[in-house]
């Protein structure tokens, strides 16, 4: 598969993003998923599913993914989440890896709908490896991502040294304030 070609990610040596002779994209993208699905099963199921769906897509290659984790719903929903990231590589713009992630749902299924409502796959962008990227459809960094342990931990176990390009702090500083703010662990 793409995937074996390809070196994972680790702590010790985080992808170049300064250098020239790249000429693809590199993505962080945070995955979720509280609704079965009559083919693919359980929200976990789901996840693993969906990154071989991402893998699968002509421009996109997983490079490395996090271990899914539980999480509780936000707003209205009254399911647990499923949740997890992964770090893609592509030559695709940031307006068409969205077009392309929104493909993506909707082979799963998702049709837009009401906001935190249960879902059976929802993918987004949260960093690239461009900076900072807004339009009317799409912001990146993801606005919501550091407030949300959810995104923060898978990712940080994947990319832990990428730094949001606003708050200039790495995921892993992220992820770890989280963790510990109002002493709740």
């Amino acid at each position: 598969s793409k995937r074996d070609s390809r070196q994972l990610m680790s702590d010790a040596s985080p992808p170049d993003f300064t250098n020239p002779d790249i000429h693809v994209n590199i993505y962080a993208i945070a995955l979720g998923s509280n609704k079965r699905h009559a083919r693919f099963g359980d929200p976990r199921s789901i996840l693993q599913a969906a990154i071989s769906a991402l893998d699968d897509t002509a421009s996109i290659c997983v490079i490395a993914t996090a271990p899914i984790v539980d999480s509780a719903p936000i707003g209205p929903s009254l399911r647990r989440y499923a949740n997890s990231a992964a770090i893609i590589e592509t030559p695709l713009a940031p307006a068409g890896l969205l077009d392309a992630l929104k493909a993506v749902e909707r082979r799963f299924g998702q049709r837009r709908g009401q906001r935190w409502a249960a879902r059976v796959l929802d993918l987004d962008i949260i960093l690239w490896n461009g900076g900072l990227w807004n339009d009317s459809h799409l912001s990146i960094p993801h606005p919501h991502w550091r407030t949300r342990r959810f995104v923060a931990d898978p990712l940080s176990a994947i990319a832990p040294t990428w730094r949001d390009p606003l708050c200039r702090l790495t995921v892993q500083q992220i992820a770890h304030r989280l963790r510990y703010r109002k002493g709740k662990r």
